[in-house]
């Protein structure tokens, strides 16, 4: 998939096409990373073809829910999965103990700083999942996190505008 495609999608499905990769990317899978998806989307804003607080609300959204599901497994499915996750993608052993670490450390403020750095944001939860923390304060630290990294690419996107696409291209 290209910048062209992707514009096609966001063109084509709007806000779904939104909400869907950027869902994609916080569940960690493969596809565009943040820094391509999210300034997309304030050009976009900025263009007028959708609103910066909808692509703001869209993003949190998915951003959340894909953060709610990675918790999910984790805590569903502890360390097997963890360990099944860490056999398949074994690169990822560190970052995963690294976020181990902060949230035993920091707790929620660890969450919430895992949220904002690159890598390890997407995969935080499934340590936190692991470690059973609180669901409601898991989601307050991840929702803060998810909406700063959120409004820096996206308003990225929309002050900078077409100097975004060109990087991009």
């Amino acid at each position: 998939m290209n910048l062209d495609m992707l514009t096609l999608y966001f063109t084509r499905y709007g806000a779904v096409a939104i909400f869907v990769i950027v869902l994609l990317e916080y569940m960690n899978m493969p596809g565009f990373p943040a820094g391509v998806i999210m300034p997309l989307s304030g050009v976009w804003a900025a263009k007028g073809n959708i609103r910066f607080l909808t692509v703001m609300l869209i993003t949190l959204a998915a951003g959340v829910l894909g953060s709610w599901i990675l918790y999910g497994l984790g805590r569903m499915g502890g360390n097997l999965l963890l360990e099944k996750y860490l056999k398949k993608f074994p690169k990822q052993r560190e970052p995963i103990e690294r976020n181990f670490d902060l949230i035993r450390q920091r707790g929620c403020f660890g969450i919430f700083l895992s949220k904002l750095i690159p890598m390890v944001r997407t995969i935080v939860s499934i340590p936190a999942g692991v470690l059973r923390i609180n669901f409601m304060k898991y989601t307050v630290s991840s929702a803060l996190g998810v909406f700063v990294w959120n409004l820096v690419f996206v308003g990225a996107g929309y002050f900078l505008g077409d100097a975004v696409l060109a990087y991009l291209s």
